[in-house]
């Protein structure tokens, strides 16, 4: 089988594409042939070193495709992600792939392929964000910081699925995912636009996708009792006043969908099915790859292309 992997780190062009042999599933393990896979920024990130991942590895965290053989499950068309795909072990940019067969979820249908291997690590962080850490309930307001991207979207729809208010910033006031208010952050002080938009009151919930320099200004959001989650931040280090955070009495969450277990992301693609085969949830907007070009993919993503998804699509 070919797979793309990367014996040193550096940018998209150290992935190299190589043959391997087919993979054999093991005892209550199938082989998945993969007819698509996601393109994600930790996908870039991973090749870049930030994971460090054990040398040589083939990338790629989310995917679709069809089991083929084992367990009694042949045909059964799936779609996910795995626990430690592509850093840990070697993941889904690849023509097949083994994995245990309760990991496994049941693409909705509807859904194309690409759509597919389009959702994964966006809507497993936006999940686990709102839901699985940040409690979001009906008549609450959250602040999503980067609404504009994948993780963005993804939130939006399941924050307005839940009856909840969405408040988007990002570096414009486009509103490609349809939040109830956006704030250019290049244009307006977060904390301030978001008073503003709150009665002073502040949101229940930050859901933190950039980190950086919106991290306090974003913590400083929130009302008494407030809580923020945090999955990523560029630079990685930040600070703020402490003194502000524990007057105001705020917690603060850090989710992580590197940790989650191959039976949580079964479980949280299962609940989120629904959604997708009724129309009430819808993927991004993607850009399909021929496989064989999975290196134009990576830089695509490098350049940062909201709300645009990039996904490889193999042959037969």
């Amino acid at each position: 089988m070919k797979v793309w992997q990367f014996d040193r780190y550096g940018p998209p062009s150290v992935l190299t594409l190589v043959d391997r042999p087919t993979p054999v599933p093991g005892r209550d393990e199938v082989l998945v042939k993969l007819q698509a896979s996601g393109v994600n920024p930790s996908d870039v990130g991973n090749v870049g070193g930030h994971f460090k991942s054990p040398l040589p590895r083939v990338p790629g965290r989310d995917y679709a495709g069809i089991v083929v053989a084992g367990n009694g499950q042949e045909g059964d068309e799936v779609w996910g992600s795995g626990p430690g795909f592509g850093v840990a072990r070697d993941g889904a940019h690849a023509e097949y792939i083994v994995l245990a067969s309760a990991w496994l979820s049941r693409k909705p249908r509807g859904l194309s392929m690409a759509q597919a291997a389009s959702i994964g690590v966006p809507w497993l962080a936006a999940w686990w964000a709102l839901v699985g850490e940040g409690r979001l309930s009906a008549g609450e307001t959250v602040l999503i910081t980067g609404v504009s991207g994948a993780v963005g979207n993804a939130a939006t729809q399941i924050a307005h699925g839940l009856g909840a208010r969405v408040i988007g910033a990002d570096l414009s006031s486009a509103n490609p995912s349809g939040a109830d208010a956006v704030i250019d952050t290049t244009k307006e002080p977060l904390t301030e636009a978001v008073l503003g938009l709150t009665e002073r009151r502040g949101v229940d919930l930050v859901f933190d996708a950039v980190g950086g320099a919106l991290f306090e200004p974003a913590l400083n959001s929130l009302r008494l009792e407030g809580r923020q989650i945090a999955i990523a931040s560029h630079p990685q280090t930040v600070s703020f006043n402490l003194v502000d955070f524990y007057h105001g009495r705020r917690r603060l969450i850090g989710v992580d969908t590197m940790g989650l277990t191959g039976e949580q992301i079964a479980a949280t693609l299962d609940a989120l099915r629904e959604g997708f085969e009724n129309g009430t949830l819808q993927p991004s907007p993607l850009k399909t790859w021929p496989f064989a070009q999975a290196i134009d993919a990576y830089e695509a993503v490098a350049r940062h292309d909201p709300p645009t998804k990039h996904v490889l699509v193999t042959n037969g």
